[in-house]
Order: C-alpha cells, then sequence, then structure tokens
C-alpha cells in the first residue's frame, strides 16, 4: 500500500483521533482503549508530521478541551524536523532552480520546518538571501492526510454533541484549508507582497521577495538579521525597550485584526526577531487570514464589554463572535466570565497560580456550550502566542491586565475615527448622502413589503437544531405507524397493535 495511507500511519491517525475523542468527552476508557499519555500523545503527533502538528497547535488554543498537562504538550509541539535527505534535496534545487542564479548556496539548512526548508545564499557578492525550499511531496501527504482525518471525523462525529462537533468540524475544515495553501511557496509569495503594501507605514520591517526568481517550490526573499523575540538574554543584553516592542507588537496585531482585517495567524517566536536597529521583523507568511467585518465588530465589541466589566454584554459580543453557543445560558455564562476575569486580572497572583485557578473554574464549566468558529480559531492562537512572549518578559504578564487597555486604546481606529474629533467629523459629513440614499432604499423596501429580514448562521444553525429535536418524535412515530400499516396489511395483529402502541407512546412522551 502507498506510504501515505499505510496501515501504521492509519492506525497512528486513529489512536491520535481516539485519544482526542477520550480526553474531550473526558472518558477513561472506549472499545477497550485508553487516551495516549500526554508525552505519548507528543510523540506520536510528532511522527505523523506537518499536518497533524498543526492541528495539535490550532487544538491547543482549545482549555475547555484538554487538561493541563495535555495543553501543555500540545503548546510545546514544535514543527523542527531533520533536513531533507541529498537526494531529495537535489531533486527540489533542480525543480526550482534549473540554472542556478546564486554565486554561493549553502547546501546546510538555517532551518527545518515541516512544510520547507531555509538556506542561506548570495545572488552577487553583497546581496545575501534566504531561500525557502518546499520538501518534496509535502502537497501530496497533506491532502492525504486530510482525507485519512475526514473519514475518521466521520466514524466520530455521532460520538459528539451537537456544540462540540461543531466545535471539531470548524478546526478540522480551517485547518485544512489553511494547511494547503501553506504548501504553496507562489501563495506565500502573494500573501507576503499584500502584507507588505498595506502595513507599509506600520514600522515593522517584512522581507523583501525576489519574484523572478521564485516558484512554487522557492521562495527567494532578502535575509532578514536578528534576535528571536524569546532571546531574553540577547535582547536584554543589548539594551532594548522590549515593554515598547510588546506594546508595538499589540497594536500592530490591533490594526491587522481589528482595523484593516488581514492578518499573519503565525506569530511565534521563530517568525519574530528583533534587528539590531531595535525594530520587529515578521517572517513566514504561510498562515495569513482575512477576518470578515461581523467577525471584527464582534471582537471590537468583545474588548469594549471587557474593558467595562460588562459580563452580560461579553457574552451576548462572544455569542455574535461565534465562541459561545447562541442558546448558551447568557446568566451562567456572565458569572463563569467574571470568575475567570478577576483570577487574570489580580495582580497579587503569580501566573502559576492564576493558571491552576483558571484550570479549576474550566473543570466546573465542562458542560458549558462553548464553540470555536472558523474566524475565531486564529485570532485565539495569535492572542495566547502574544501572552506568551509578554511572559518572557514581564512577571504575571496576561491578557486582561497588560494586553486589554492597549486593545482598548485602540477601539476608536478600528472604529475608522480618525486622529482629530475634526477630521471624524468631516468624514462623517461626507458619508450623510451616502448614508441618506441607503435609508431611503430600506424606506421604500419597507412599503412595497420588501424589506428581509437575514439571519446570521448561528441563529440559522439554533433553528435548524431546534426543528430537528421538535421533528424527530414525528418522525419516528410515522415510521412505526406505517410499519403497523404493512402489519396490517399482511394479516399480524401482534404486530399491528405493538407498532401502533409505540408510535403513540413516542408522540406521548416526546
Amino acid at each position: 500500500m502507498n506510504s501515505l495511507y499505510s496501515p501504521y500511519r492509519l492506525w497512528s491517525v486513529f489512536r491520535l483521533l481516539l485519544s482526542f475523542y477520550l480526553l474531550i468527552k473526558k472518558k477513561d476508557r472506549f472499545l477497550g482503549f485508553s487516551p495516549l499519555p500526554p508525552a505519548k500523545l507528543a510523540l506520536v503527533i510528532t511522527k505523523l508530521g506537518a499536518s497533524f502538528i498543526k492541528l495539535a497547535q490550532v487544538l491547543a488554543t482549545r482549555n475547555d478541551f484538554f487538561d493541563e498537562p495535555y495543553l501543555y504538550a500540545l503548546k510545546t509541539l514544535h514543527d523542527d524536523l531533520p533536513p531533507m535527505s541529498l537526494s531529495s534535496y537535489e531533486r527540489v534545487m533542480e525543480k526550482a532552480f534549473p540554472t542556478s542564479p546564486f554565486i554561493r548556496f549553502d547546501p546546510q539548512p538555517m532551518a527545518s520546518a515541516s512544510i520547507g526548508q531555509v538556506h542561506e545564499a548570495f545572488i552577487d557578492e553583497t546581496t545575501k538571501v534566504a531561500v525557502k525550499l518546499r520538501r518534496e511531496g509535502i502537497e501530496k501527504r497533506v491532502r492525504a492526510d486530510i482525507r485519512i482525518l475526514a473519514v475518521f471525523n466521520r466514524i466520530f462525529r455521532p460520538l459528539f454533541s451537537h456544540t462540540t462537533r461543531h466545535s471539531i468540524e470548524s478546526v478540522i475544515a480551517e485547518f485544512s484549508v489553511m494547511i494547503v495553501q501553506e504548501c504553496s511557496l507562489n501563495q506565500e509569495r502573494s500573501n507576503l507582497e499584500k502584507f507588505s503594501a498595506m502595513y507599509a507605514d506600520a514600522g515593522i520591517v517584512f522581507p523583501k521577495c525576489y519574484p523572478t526568481l521564485s516558484c512554487d517550490d522557492a521562495l527567494v526573499m532578502s535575509f532578514e538579521e536578528g534576535w528571536r523575540f524569546d532571546d531574553r538574554e540577547a535582547i536584554l543584553s543589548h539594551g532594548l525597550d522590549i515593554e515598547s516592542l510588546i506594546d508595538q507588537l499589540v497594536r500592530f496585531y490591533t490594526d491587522q485584526m481589528l482595523v484593516k482585517g488581514f492578518f499573519h495567524a503565525d506569530p511565534h517566536p521563530g517568525n519574530l526577531l528583533i534587528n539590531p536597529d531595535g525594530k520587529l521583523v515578521l517572517l513566514d507568511f504561510g498562515m495569513v487570514k482575512r477576518v470578515p467585518n461581523d467577525t471584527r465588530i464582534a471582537i471590537i465589541e468583545l474588548i469594549r464589554s471587557a474593558n467595562e466589566r460588562d459580563f452580560e454584554a461579553y457574552v451576548s459580543a462572544a455569542k455574535r463572535l461565534g465562541t459561545v453557543a447562541y442558546d448558551a445560558p447568557a446568566a451562567e455564562l456572565a458569572e463563569f466570565t467574571e470568575r475567570m476575569f478577576d483570577i487574570f486580572g489580580n495582580d497579587a497572583l503569580d501566573s502559576g497560580s492564576m493558571q491552576k485557578l483558571a484550570f479549576e473554574v474550566l473543570e466546573q464549566t465542562r458542560n458549558l456550550p462553548f464553540k470555536l468558529p472558523q474566524e475565531a480559531i486564529y485570532i485565539l492562537r495569535v492572542s495566547a502566542i502574544i501572552e506568551g512572549l509578554g511572559t518572557t518578559y514581564i512577571e504575571n504578564f496576561n491578557g486582561i491586565k497588560d494586553i486589554l487597555p492597549i486593545l482598548q486604546r485602540n477601539i476608536p481606529r478600528a472604529l475608522g475615527m480618525k486622529e482629530s474629533i475634526f477630521e471624524t467629523l468631516m468624514d462623517e459629513v461626507k458619508h450623510i448622502p451616502d448614508d441618506w440614499i441607503a435609508l431611503r432604499h430600506v424606506i421604500q423596501r419597507a412599503s412595497k413589503g420588501e424589506l428581509k429580514v437575514e439571519l446570521s448562521d448561528l441563529q440559522y444553525g439554533i433553528i435548524k437544531k431546534e426543528l430537528r429535536e421538535a421533528t424527530a418524535p414525528l418522525y419516528t412515530a410515522l415510521m412505526l405507524a406505517l410499519g403497523a400499516l404493512g402489519g396490517w396489511i399482511a394479516g399480524s395483529e401482534e404486530i399491528t397493535y405493538a407498532l401502533l402502541g409505540a408510535a403513540i407512546m413516542r408522540l406521548w412522551f416526546r
């Protein structure tokens, strides 16, 4: 059998997904199997490679799915892998560069990850470049893994509740789209070019592309020097103001997620450098996402209500964002949210105590209907990564105490307000004619009886679920009644009465 679908690989995926099922459902055993212990789970994921490492990194945002030891194991996963074999490297180079444009090229990679590896090269005596080579056959491997995941997801799907199933399917759907895009270096080059143009005035350094030298198997970029953002010793020894850099990073991501809606979704420490000039350098544009306008508005409302500690408004915004089921009990969730804010906003607690208390609260709320829509997956991941970077330098750094005030200060920009009140007023005056025309059209449609009310996907999902639950007894009773009719036609009175009685009982106890 093809190694993409070898029995050992299929078995490993089955054990991994079964472990996820048991951990999410809080079950000790199923079909005689127990969940893999944290270290073994991480080892299996690493052996399965790119697709499952990326999936695990996404799942690591779900505090409500996993206990502390498993979350730690998932969060410490890295996709650093051995480099390609010499023969594979030579085939990729020959395909990407039939005629070499480099005067020097180091065959030993500087970094080797799941999708590709990066080499140092020179295109002339003074121009140093970074060359990212795509691993041979990685796209086929990833597409095969997506098919395997889809098959096993259908097998496990009936075992999950409606809410949990929605979350898992959203994770898999978003993961599948993003990892296929990440396999294309042409797509990464396009992302980098768009990003560099959109955020040219952000004060962030981006690599420069060499499109004439690049292709889908190789991306040639300017070589950017710097220290990893988490290299505390090097950064502090050079006297750089790390707090202002963290502030700039948060403001930059606020601009990405709330203002322009086009954001870099993978800012792990290896992709964030600080150069000798004290500037932030952003690398690796394989994972870039767009945030829809309604999602941005929900996030803004979430930030504002969090800053004002209006927890009912916070829960309402979370429902619109989709991280909480639309029919979830608002009062219970508001109480849960207030408890979590009290924990993370407590300056007297160290980070270990905060985490311990937070897990205790989460353990008591396992049945609350949290969800993870596709748009929220990477926003949560980015937030977790930035918070992790902050804790490297600032004691007890956390999102509520340190990040929330920065986000709150940037809400006016996210809402489109200008630097001065006069500019804001002039901008509003410019839009008055358009707003008046729009209002007139609404009034005309209403007078003709043509005004339409649109349901959000979340509302539609709840209505569909409730209709399904309401009609299920009727459908079952109808099937039983038809069976009774068949029994009567066949002349079997016992079967007829039994099925008819079952139909009546099903309707009575619905």
